[in-house]
């Protein structure tokens, strides 16, 4: 999703000259095509995350199209307070365009793990919240929303979900709708877990790739059916239950750091997260399962 971002937003670059980029020494090799074709819309601040954010919402003040990009926990979790300030209460429209999801950087521990960054930023007022599973989610997401006024967090991947179908900002979509008791709700790569773990199973799949603003109105059309969120990160969880009329179930993150260390698809087994889990978990929730 990474390199759909470098294409994407130097193709806008060509259109848009109010785009540029402040970057955190992260992606910047990858984004030499950018560097060659607008040098003076390209800014590598170093690693500084707090003052990246900052610079963004100078530049976003004087009427430019900034994107911030850098590892995700150092961008979200260590710049609360700068994005809630300098960008949230100014009303500041910056992109925050980050990539190490949640365990995408499994072998580099805690520091590099995004626990917490969709679940914090959603409290902000006015911040929209997107998590695109695929390259062309990204494409599509970046497209619409890059100027549209507010500020907007893309959380990237580099575990893409494989599964293809048109995604529009704010909405969800109907994965699989097979008419049954139980109704998974879920929201970009993990997908990849949920659709083997459910094949088996007479279980509705919602997909997401907008966090904030929720879809509301597709999960009241789920509203007779139990709901049950499946998500490596948080966030997702949390707006459900905003909307939902009923209860619903949670299967995300431990309350725990983990300390193993290995691949992602490690880590996800180590939480319960891989396929195997998932259909055990959503089976007891199955009508005579209980």
């Amino acid at each position: 999703m990474r390199k759909q971002f470098r294409d994407t937003v130097t193709e806008l670059a060509e259109a848009d000259e109010r785009i540029v980029l402040v970057f955190g020494d992260i992606s910047v090799f990858l984004f030499e095509p950018f560097v060659r074709r607008f040098p003076n819309r390209f800014y590598n601040l170093g690693i500084c995350e707090n003052t990246l954010v900052s610079v963004a919402a100078g530049l976003a003040s004087q009427g430019l199209i900034p994107f911030v990009h850098t590892i995700a926990p150092f961008v979200t979790e260590r710049c609360l307070e700068q994005i809630k300030i300098d960008v949230g209460y100014n009303r500041f429209p910056i992109n925050i365009v980050t990539c190490g999801a949640t365990y995408d950087y499994a072998w580099d521990g805690p520091t590099h793990q995004a626990l917490s960054d969709m679940g914090a930023l959603r409290l902000i007022p006015d911040i929209e919240i997107v998590q695109p599973g695929t390259r062309q989610e990204t494409d599509r997401l970046l497209r619409d929303r890059y100027a549209s006024g507010t500020a907007t967090y893309f959380r990237l991947s580099d575990h893409p979900h494989g599964a293809s179908f048109p995604v529009e900002f704010g909405r969800g979509v109907v994965v699989r709708d097979v008419g049954g008791p139980v109704t998974v709700v879920t929201a970009g790569p993990i997908l990849a877990n949920v659709l083997p773990a459910v094949e088996p199973l007479p279980v509705n799949v919602i997909y997401f790739s907008t966090i904030k603003p929720l879809d509301g109105e597709i999960l009241s059309a789920f509203a007779h059916t139990r709901l049950v969120v499946v998500h490596d990160a948080t966030g997702l969880f949390e707006e459900v239950c905003e909307h939902a009329a009923g209860p619903v179930t949670h299967l995300g993150l431990p309350d725990r750091f983990v300390s193993c260390y290995g691949t992602i698809q490690d880590i996800r087994r180590e939480i319960g997260l891989d396929p195997e889990h998932i259909r055990q978990v959503v089976t007891q929730l199955l009508p005579g399962k209980r």
